[in-house]
């Protein structure tokens, strides 16, 4: 009867596209660097400073014309925001050229991020215009000529007509996107623009990867369909795959996972995946829980609206293995997926249960809302057990980070100086926000159990913390090892769509890790 019901509900979906998650569709727009003194494009969209109104000695003259007139109008300053359009006559004859100069505001207040929301708005101006193929001319500017701004304003680009209509009907999902991107970069900086587009693409597609699979709906992504996408994006990046199901999550004592899954009839399983024999031993672990009721301590309705982006640290660390994979990072990889629903059923596990993890140690339930916490102790026991030399977790752990950070960054819990290091750094490159917070051994008593070593809560206060803290006494006596704590980055503004959060910085740090041999920054 399940597996009858299971049938049917795809087939109410629908069928998932050909290659939709394994790469053979187009997630990401083209780009390339443009050719000096010839712009072919629908649309050029020109960057300027504050009262600097000379046009690039590098723009062919056409161009230079359009820009001048518009600098010249009355009331040009280039200010933060100003922007203004030309249309001139195009080689191609079914338009004219569509030529945009757009204000940076004052040249020594230039920052990558306000480059990245230009960027955004020419994206945006050039999809209302029509336009298919677009040419970026970049300002020439020190931040302009940074490695890490080269590969964050291509990603960005390469992103910029990312969407998930897979669902979706109607005119607004047949509307004609963006074609291609050219790059002109400042005189100079062409190599260092074409010798970082490869990690850009690589990077992006992880993104996209990593929303698509957090996007998709729970009555679709269950545990085993996240798990079997996930085999089938590893084999197609020579990873090798195993699974644990049920019978050998009992046969490992995976306490955590199977009570987790217990009020589900989807069952829960580990996916472990493991590519690379060189280079230092890498483990990445993500929380997947594929949809969140609270189980008996359950959710309020709204509260559990957003509930299938509980699985965005499994999708997430999925994807940055692959971007590593793809850009053939000497490193020996090891991901582990704990893959569970937590459910209301007749079988849920309830608070007052003791459970017992991969690692031996005892555990009292508290709180069934507090479930991802003890998925990931039977998956970064097993990775310690089987020899990781650097552990990096991700997960939607906790509304405790989101009363402290807000939506605007995660958490980082490590002991590690040179991991905390290493992962701040490869933040600030791709651009996310992270913050390093407190593992103080007053959070580890407060997780001390009354009737078990330890309890899943400790309440509300430093919950993000006091998770943290659990989350320590399942790592053995490795130190090397840190947990992000996502859940107020892991949706666009907390309440929309997946934003992929973490795939670029995880991507950047493995990046760092694999060209030092240590996460130093």
């Amino acid at each position: 009867m399940l597996a009858l019901l299971q049938v049917l509900a795809a087939q109410a979906l629908g069928p998932v596209p050909v290659g939709f998650f394994t790469g053979k569709r187009r997630t990401v727009v083209a780009i390339g660097i443009a050719t000096r003194g010839r712009l072919a494009a629908d649309h050029v969209a020109v960057a300027c400073f504050e009262d600097e109104a000379t046009p690039p000695e590098h723009l062919p003259a056409k161009l230079a014309e359009a820009v001048s007139a518009i600098a010249t109008r009355p009331g040009w300053r280039g200010r933060d925001g100003q922007t203004g359009e030309l249309q001139i006559p195009s080689p191609s004859p079914d338009r004219d050229q569509v030529v945009s100069l757009w204000g940076l505001g004052r040249r020594d207040r230039l920052e990558r991020s306000r480059l990245c929301d230009w960027l955004d708005g020419v994206a945006s101006r050039a999809r209302t215009n029509g336009a298919r193929r677009v040419a970026v001319v970049l300002p020439d500017h020190p931040e302009v000529r940074d490695a890490a701004t080269a590969r964050h304003l291509s990603r960005d680009l390469l992103l910029s007509e990312y969407r998930f209509d897979r669902f979706r009907q109607g005119s607004d999902v047949a509307q004609p996107k963006l074609g291609k991107v050219l790059l002109l970069p400042p005189p100079g900086g062409d190599a260092l623009y074409r010798s970082q587009l490869p990690r850009s693409r690589a990077t992006a597609t992880a993104v996209a990867r990593a929303r698509d699979l957090a996007n998709a709906p729970p009555n679709e992504a269950t545990p085993r369909w996240l798990a079997e996408r996930a085999a089938e994006l590893a084999a197609g990046h020579g990873f090798r795959h195993s699974r644990l199901d049920v019978p050998d999550l009992e046969a490992r004592r995976m306490g955590g996972i199977l009570a987790v899954g217990r009020g589900s009839r989807q069952p829960p399983c580990l996916l472990r995946l493991e590519r690379g024999d060189r280079g230092p031993i890498v483990a990445l672990v993500g929380k997947g829980v594929t949809f969140d009721s609270g189980g008996l301590s359950i959710k309020s309705a709204r509260g559990m609206v957003s509930m299938k982006y509980d699985k965005a640290g499994a999708c997430t660390v999925l994807a940055a293995a692959l971007a590593a994979a793809e850009l053939d990072l000497p490193i020996r990889l090891r991901v582990y997926l704990p893959l569970a629903e937590n459910m209301v059923g007749g079988d849920s596990f309830r608070p007052g249960d003791v459970i017992r993890c991969f690692n031996g140690r005892t555990v009292e339930i508290v709180n069934t809302d507090a479930e991802g916490r003890l998925l990931l102790a039977d998956a970064m026991a097993w990775a310690v057990d089987e020899g990781a030399e650097h552990l990096v977790e991700l997960s939607t752990l906790t509304g405790g980070v989101v009363a402290a950070l807000g939506y605007f960054g995660a958490a980082l819990f490590t002991p590690d100086e040179t991991l905390a290091a290493g992962l701040l750094a490869a933040a600030e490159e791709a651009g996310e926000k992270l913050w390093r917070m407190p593992l103080w051994p007053e959070f580890s008593a407060t997780v001390r159990g009354n009737h078990a070593d330890l309890k899943n809560s400790a309440g509300r206060p430093a919950s993000a913390a006091t998770a943290a803290a659990f989350l320590a006494s399942f790592v053995g006596g490795l130190k090397s090892w840190a947990h992000l704590d996502i859940a107020g980055t892991a949706q666009v503004a907390g309440n929309g769509p997946a934003s992929g959060f973490g795939t670029a910085l995880l991507v950047d740090w493995l990046h760092r890790l694999a060209e030092d041999g240590e996460p130093a920054c």
